[in-house]
């Protein structure tokens, strides 16, 4: 791409500038109204990144506290053969796409039922642990994505706010300058062709009178 200030003070020079002039107050136009809707989405998943955060910390902290009462009750041994019965949970994260920007948006988890060859919990405290911690792991899927989707979609938001403070502050004034610089230098070259054009035209009437006489 050529620099601005490069370019030479030609009519083709000033078209081209200007269409370049253009195109940036177009791109910049579109990169403003790109960023009105990502700030908007952005605020939207920051506040369910919020809700899903505490949402979460209350389900382990509640999920904590039925664990403790399970293992004064009945040990880590307890605890050991309950944990045994439980497998992995599954998670699914769907996508959707905001203004060409890919982040999270639904979650789903599965958490197995206990096997039916497994031991039972050796007490009620061991059995509201494990429905508490499998709210609690379906809570921390979810913040998961939530807090993704907002980490994405701001680093976009980030992104291109920078782009238009480029355009905005650097390279539509630069364009703006070198324009009016060109516009400037062709306006005093059209002045000067002018002024030898008047020269020419009033030597070659004097020649011509001077012949006739």
């Amino acid at each position: 791409m050529t620099t601005p200030s490069r370019l030479p003070p030609s009519r083709a020079g000033r078209l081209h500038l200007r269409h370049r002039l253009d195109v940036a107050a177009r791109g910049a136009d579109l990169l403003e109204q790109k960023l009105r809707i990502l700030l908007s989405r952005h605020e939207h998943l920051r506040r369910a990144e919020e809700r899903s955060g505490s949402r979460w910390h209350d389900r382990v902290k509640e999920a904590d506290t039925w664990l403790v009462r399970a293992v004064l009750l009945g040990g880590e041994h307890a605890l050991d053969r309950a944990a045994a019965g439980v497998g992995p949970a599954r998670i699914t994260v769907g996508e959707t796409v905001t203004m060409g920007v890919r982040h999270p948006s639904e979650v789903t988890c599965v958490v197995p039922d206990r096997a039916p060859s497994s031991a039972a919990p050796a007490n009620t405290a061991l059995v509201h642990a494990e429905a508490a911690y499998r709210e609690a792991v379906r809570a921390a899927a979810e913040y998961a994505a939530a807090r993704a989707a907002s980490r994405i979609v701001g680093a976009e938001v980030l992104s291109t706010r920078r782009r238009v403070r480029a355009l905005r502050r650097h390279w539509i004034p630069r364009l703006e300058t070198a324009l009016a610089r060109v516009e400037l230098a062709l306006e005093q070259i059209e002045h000067e062709d002018a002024v030898r054009r008047r020269w020419a035209a009033r030597t070659l009437g004097k020649g011509t009178s001077g012949a006739d006489g």
